[in-house]
């Protein structure tokens, strides 16, 4: 089942037996978890009926025992296993969920990516008592719709630029990003719906002059004196700008679409959003680098970066700094 169809379920106060609740973003599994947790039962059911136990702390026997119990004064219990991923023996579980108590909700989070091709994990995928949720992390060029979906659900907008400036600098851990967004909601003023990157700067601490997508703009336009002064910055500022996270980023996010930018077929905007997953937004500026970096060129700049990736790792080089391998590479990209 999708995320959405289950958290439909529950509020429709549709429970299940089992869930069964994996993958390897855990913020989807908490919210599932904590609204079971919050809601399944009331309040004065809860301290005979509700059990949260953790992985580590427990053992499969434990957990069969607090799962076949019946509850008190009520028509459910709540049986909630943290972190199961570090439940030792957990195939033992199966001969329960085949055959579960209707009258407990049995919650197991399972934060880690299951050996699919197990007996167990085989088994409990057939049958139709358990709800069986795999949480996926999402790809790097997926968080920032994911951002301003969040927000839109919540009467909020953000800019693409915004959105995608806030993953490159939070990454991609869910939890993170909804802490950084809702500082940023609570900090607006009233009445004011949008996020702008002077929010961002202001609240999250990320330049809007000096970054990397900025940096990128640079090199989009060939702007030397600008991307020094974003270099000088950097200097200045080098927790979240070293060579390697400016190469990953120069690397994954820019020269290798654009190196498939110039072998597409279809170039029109709707296109290049899908093809090389990028934001309509952004799109402009691949057209412009394309005239300014034909494909001959953009493989000799991919050999730069891996070249400075190896340097700021230690392999050929002795002595220089983050910034002085940064103002090299950005050199050698432009010229």
């Amino acid at each position: 089942m999708s995320f959405e169809q289950i958290m439909t379920d529950l509020k429709n106060r549709k429970f299940r037996p089992v869930y069964f609740l994996m993958g390897e973003e855990p913020y989807f599994v908490d919210l599932i978890s904590d609204y079971i947790a919050g809601n399944a039962l009331a309040d004065t059911e809860k301290v005979f009926n509700q059990v949260v136990m953790y992985g580590r702390d427990s053992n499969v026997y434990s957990v069969l025992d607090a799962a076949k119990r019946f509850p008190m004064m009520s028509s459910h219990q709540v049986v909630i296993v943290k972190e199961a991923q570090n439940l030792k023996e957990i195939d033992k579980l199966q001969f329960y969920l085949e055959k579960p108590l209707k009258s407990t909700i049995l919650v197991i989070c399972y934060k880690a990516k299951p050996d699919k091709r197990l007996k167990f994990y085989k088994t409990i995928e057939k049958l139709t008592d358990i709800v069986l949720f795999d949480s996926k992390k999402l790809y790097d060029n997926q968080v920032p719709g994911w951002i301003g979906n969040f927000l839109a659900e919540r009467g909020y907008t953000i800019p693409p630029v915004a959105s995608a400036l806030l993953t490159e600098y939070t990454g991609t851990e869910l939890s993170k990003i909804v802490n950084e967004l809702n500082k940023l909601i609570i900090s607006l003023p009233e009445n004011e719906k949008n996020i702008t990157l002077e929010h961002i700067e202001t609240k999250v601490g990320i330049s809007k002059e000096y970054n990397v997508f900025e940096l990128q703009n640079a090199i989009v336009e060939r702007n030397i004196l600008k991307a020094n002064r974003i270099i000088n910055h950097f200097e200045r500022n080098p927790k979240n700008n070293t060579v390697v996270d400016i190469v990953r980023f120069l690397y994954s996010n820019f020269f290798v679409k654009l190196l498939k930018f110039h072998y597409l077929t279809d170039k029109s905007r709707s296109s290049l959003s899908k093809e090389l997953g990028i934001n309509p937004y952004f799109a402009k500026d691949f057209e412009i680098a394309a005239r300014n970096y034909p494909a001959p060129r953009i493989i000799q700049i991919i050999s730069i970066l891996r070249e400075y990736d190896l340097k700021a790792k230690g392999v050929g080089n002795a002595s220089a700094s983050d910034a002085d391998l940064m103002r090299e590479m950005i050199f050698k990209i432009l010229h």
